[in-house]
């Protein structure tokens, strides 16, 4: 059987601390990995892949060797920019609004909480999002 990466505790924790600090989200361990949820319906999902396992995510990442991977949904102009952008983002092929994000060491948190949230709204009642404080445009930026 194939190695199987753990998700690094420091990566782990800081997901954890922006996933469960929004209205009615919960953790739970998944199949691999770790999982955040809201209603029943995972809005993030980090787990960690090798060349071979698990099966479903190697054959996705466009990456070789022991990886950090997270997936969330995003749809519309933001889904298309972030495929777009290629690594560390690509789009996974099991839903029209999946996205995974290979996780380095410099990632953007800043970024990487922005997008949990709004992967959260996508898959939230609209009555919890409702409570979530969402990051308007940036000072200066197109409003």
């Amino acid at each position: 059987m194939p190695d199987r990466p753990d998700v690094p505790d420091d990566v782990l924790d800081r997901l954890r601390a922006r996933c469960l600090a929004l209205p009615g989200a919960y953790e739970e361990r998944a199949w691999v990995g770790t999982r955040w949820m809201v209603r029943k319906k995972t809005f993030a999902h980090v787990l960690g892949i090798s060349d071979e396992y698990p099966p479903a995510y190697a054959r996705e990442a466009p990456y070789v060797g022991d990886a950090t991977v997270l997936t969330f949904r995003s749809r519309g102009d933001e889904l298309a920019a972030l495929v777009g952008t290629g690594h560390p983002f690509y789009k996974l092929s099991w839903h029209p609004e999946a996205v995974g994000m290979v996780v380095e060491t410099d990632a953007d948190w800043d970024e990487i909480g922005e997008l949990l949230t709004e992967s959260y709204c996508l898959r939230a009642p609209q009555k919890l999002v409702a409570r979530v404080r969402r990051p308007g445009p940036a000072a200066g930026g197109p409003g």
